[in-house]
């Protein structure tokens, strides 16, 4: 794992589209979207079932290899409100094991309101952790130094003549955005002016790979 600095923390940026925030043993992850198939086969659009499990099978891996105290999960978290009603037994065995190793603590997004069904752990609007704040949606108006998500960012670049998208976090100088982290999810490219409206410049996208973090500086 490469460690980055941000707002005068060591924080790391993990392939898989979490991040690692060393000094508290803390896992963060944005737009898991649970039970996103069953939402839209609830609308006639089948989709395999597995999501919800292919998204907690990562995230316990993670937990696992970064030996994670604490879990923070920054909104969107299920597709829907009613999301938590509709995870299959498997999937819920694994949540509720994942809460029982780490404190876990659920931030509310657009799709997720505060009184959804999330199966236990802590839920809040938003936090604010050793100086950092922690929100599903970047605030352009915020002058603290902020995590968030929302954006599902994408870097979309070409290789060899073939364009290549992947996900990607996004900084600037006191916003940095997550990317989606669940198996179900799409994304929007990171330099897309929405992402560039909610975090100012100049900006950069992270992307890591295997013992690096390449950076690539977005046009403002």
């Amino acid at each position: 794992m490469v460690p980055f600095s941000f707002a005068g923390h060591e924080l790391v940026a993990l392939p898989q589209g979490a991040l690692f925030w060393p000094a508290r043993a803390a896992l963060l992850v944005a737009d898991l979207h649970l039970e996103k198939a069953s939402y839209f086969a609830g609308a006639g659009q089948m989709l395999p079932p597995y999501d919800s499990l292919a998204t907690l099978t990562d995230l316990a891996a993670l937990a696992t290899a970064t030996a994670a105290r604490e879990i923070w999960c920054l909104g969107d978290s299920f597709h829907d409100a009613r999301g938590g009603g509709r995870l299959p037994d498997a999937a819920r065995a694994m949540l509720h094991a994942l809460m029982t190793r780490a404190r876990w603590t659920w931030i509310t997004g657009n799709h997720d309101p505060i009184d959804a069904d999330r199966c236990g752990g802590t839920v809040v609007e938003e936090a604010v952790i050793d100086g950092l704040v922690l929100r599903h949606q970047a605030d352009p108006a915020e002058m603290r130094p902020e995590l968030s998500g929302h954006f599902h960012p994408q870097l979309r670049i070409r290789v060899r003549g073939r364009l290549v998208a992947r996900r990607c976090f996004v900084a600037s100088g006191r916003k940095l955005l997550l990317p989606a982290f669940g198996a179900l999810t799409g994304g929007l490219d990171a330099t897309h002016s929405e992402i560039a409206r909610a975090i100012g410049a100049p900006a950069e996208a992270l992307v890591p790979v295997e013992n690096r973090l390449l950076r690539f500086p977005l046009a403002a």
